[in-house]
């Protein structure tokens, strides 16, 4: 039985990436859905900004997957699906909010795990990225609740 702090194999890996890249895309998506439907400015740009670094860690997990002989999944998370059943823009920020979180921990189980040194360093981009864009997020739901743009 392999431990926790074993290094991934290339097929544990490869694997591992394609959720992440599948989690981000589902990202894109509701992002772009969100600038469509947003009511104010500031969650237009929020969502811009949002979309545009979900969609630079999707090139980087494809690049990486292919760089280490892997194909790129082109599927989409059922996330999408799951923030779009929701009506409220609160709600979906919200839970937009918990993925960024399942993919800060995905990459926080991950990287003492991965041994190429490049990739390690993306990761760690990524998942400090994620917590930068959940402390955002968190920052614009408490003044959308306070009555704020």
């Amino acid at each position: 039985m392999e431990t926790n702090d074993a290094l991934m194999s290339p097929d544990e890996l490869l694997a591992a990436l394609n959720d992440l890249l599948e989690a981000e895309r589902a990202g894109v998506k509701v992002a772009l859905a969100g600038r469509k439907a947003a009511e104010t400015e500031t969650m237009g740009a929020f969502m811009t900004g949002l979309r545009d670094d979900e969609a630079r860690w999707c090139a980087m997990l494809a690049g990486q997957i292919k760089r280490l002989g892997g194909s790129p999944s082109g599927a989409c998370g059922a996330f999408y699906d799951k923030v779009m059943a929701l009506d409220e823009p609160v709600e979906r920020l919200a839970l937009l909010n918990r993925g960024q979180g399942w993919v800060v921990r995905k990459l926080d189980a991950m990287i003492p795990r991965v041994k190429d040194e490049v990739l390690r360093a993306d990761l760690r981009e990524m998942a400090d990225s994620h917590v930068e864009n959940i402390a955002e997020t968190d920052q614009l739901i408490l003044e959308i609740r306070s009555g704020g743009d």
